[in-house]
């Protein structure tokens, strides 16, 4: 008999039985099950377990919080349950069933936008630290920078922008491949559709711009009777995701109603190349209009006269986003708003929210430092949450006591005031928690850092105020 043996029974039959469980699997630290019936949980049972360390639902999953033993717990709850358990992305599948529409649409741009978010985290430390060695001036009395004096890091600044422009002006070719994966057709016929959106042949929207200031002539491809301006996407988002899905609908349909005879021939043709000739007529225009429209609505906020409120209430309210999902949805926006505004006011506000939200559980460790569970469940919690991984943090500790949470959403919404007090403007998306310091632009990074020791302070006194309050009765114990 295993550790886990008897909460694993326990657990079972508190979760509704084998009846309930539509499916199940396990993460680095969270049992994730997709019952049919989430009420037939006993919540409170389940946190009373010994090994049990919270748990909350999202994304159409009843998760619980074990920790860094979940595989033990999860091979003993697959023995005394006498079920298989599946992987994550079929447990995402039967998930889907929990989830109204809204909740779908979300949920599939995360998973499109899943495996190209640690290349977007290295691009934005890439282009933080080529910032501090060439755009600060560090040395000699504050007039030259890093680069300007040695030629070893001169070379490495120039040198990291080959990774640097990699990741960020042929974004749309890691978009196209993601959508083709999620939707299941070809995959590298989805890299191919991105590659003939940011090819050398095509003029960026930049160059585009300035040529027609300039009464310069515009590159085309001459149809006789028509012709089409030969302008990429690169760095776009929104066009590249719209491209991506009609190709696959596309794809999909052929593939459906094409002779297997001959559907190796004429379905990678017929779905690519009228694809590829939307993309330049239609869908490309047509998503980076949405695409720059979303940008300039949130940087006009974010510039206008009440700019300092704009950033407070986005803070405030961006915990609110992250319980429901709906920060998945701000990626693209926020990645769009890179591409065409060069910078983004969103990112600093988002990570110093995380950072507020590890600081809360830090203070509930401290208010509750004789209780060894709550050191147990709290002292990873806030380490994660400070490394930009705040599910733990929030939902095993915060919302589960609510005073952390209300704690961490007020110093949120009064960090947006700060951080837009003092200009703070990312380069792009990075890590969001403390390293977040190096995806700002070089000359607001010591502003940046000001922040983070300001947020994590007033993140504490905040939450150990609330503890001493009503709110604190309001809270699971």
């Amino acid at each position: 008999m295993s550790e886990f043996t008897n909460d694993a029974k326990k657990m079972l039959e508190l979760v509704g039985g084998r009846d309930n469980i539509v499916s199940f699997t396990h993460c680095a630290t969270r049992m994730r099950f997709v019952l049919a019936d989430d009420k037939k949980a006993d919540v409170k049972g389940i946190e009373e377990l010994s090994c049990v360390k919270g748990s909350f639902t999202q994304g159409g999953q009843f998760q619980v919080i074990i920790g860094n033993k979940v595989s033990q717990f999860f091979d003993e709850f697959s023995a005394v349950s006498n079920m298989d358990g599946v992987d994550k992305q079929e447990a995402k599948k039967a998930a889907k069933g929990n989830m109204n529409l809204l909740q779908r649409a979300v949920a599939n741009l995360a998973e499109i936008f899943a495996p190209i978010i640690p290349a977007i985290i290295v691009g934005g430390l890439i282009l933080g630290f080529r910032n501090v060695i060439g755009d600060i001036k560090l040395l000699e009395n504050g007039t030259k920078a890093i680069t300007e004096v040695y030629p070893f890091w001169a070379g490495a600044y120039n040198f990291l922008w080959l990774a640097g422009e990699a990741i960020f002006t042929f974004l749309p070719v890691g978009i196209t491949w993601s959508v083709c994966k999620k939707m299941n057709v070809d995959q590298m016929l989805g890299i191919v559709l991105g590659i003939t959106l940011v090819s050398p042949q095509l003029m960026s929207a930049s160059d585009y711009v300035a040529a027609i200031e300039a009464g310069d002539p515009i590159k085309y491809w001459d149809f006789g009777s028509f012709h089409i301006n030969m302008v990429g996407y690169q760095s776009q988002v929104i066009p590249a995701i719209l491209v991506g899905l009609v190709f696959a609908v596309i794809y999909r349909f052929l593939k459906k109603h094409v002779p297997e005879v001959i559907s190796m021939i004429v379905v990678p043709f017929f779905s690519l190349i009228p694809a590829i000739i939307l993309a330049h007529t239609i869908i490309g225009p047509f998503g980076r209009m949405i695409g720059d429209g979303l940008a300039g609505i949130i940087m006009a906020g974010f510039n206008s006269s009440f700019a300092w409120l704009f950033s407070g209430i986005y803070g405030l309210l961006y915990p609110l986003l992250v319980i429901t999902g709906l920060h998945h949805s701000m990626l693209p926006i926020d990645l769009q708003t890179v591409a065409t505004m060069g910078g983004i006011y969103t990112f600093p506000v988002v990570a110093l929210s995380n950072i507020a939200q590890a600081s809360a559980v830090m203070a509930f460790v401290f208010i509750n430092r004789k209780d060894a569970k709550a050191r147990e469940v709290g002292i990873p919690s806030f380490i994660s949450g400070y490394l930009g991984v705040t599910e733990p943090a929030m939902f095993g500790v915060n919302l589960k006591y609510l005073y952390p949470f209300v704690g961490a959403m007020l110093t949120s919404g009064i960090m947006g005031i700060v951080s837009r007090f003092f200009g703070i403007i990312a380069n792009s998306v990075g890590v969001g928690g403390l390293p977040a310091f190096l995806s700002m632009r070089g000359d607001k990074i010591p502003a940046y850092i000001l922040c983070i020791v300001i947020d994590i302070i007033l993140a504490f006194l905040i939450t150990v105020v609330l503890s001493k309050t009503k709110l604190k009765d309001m809270g699971t114990k």
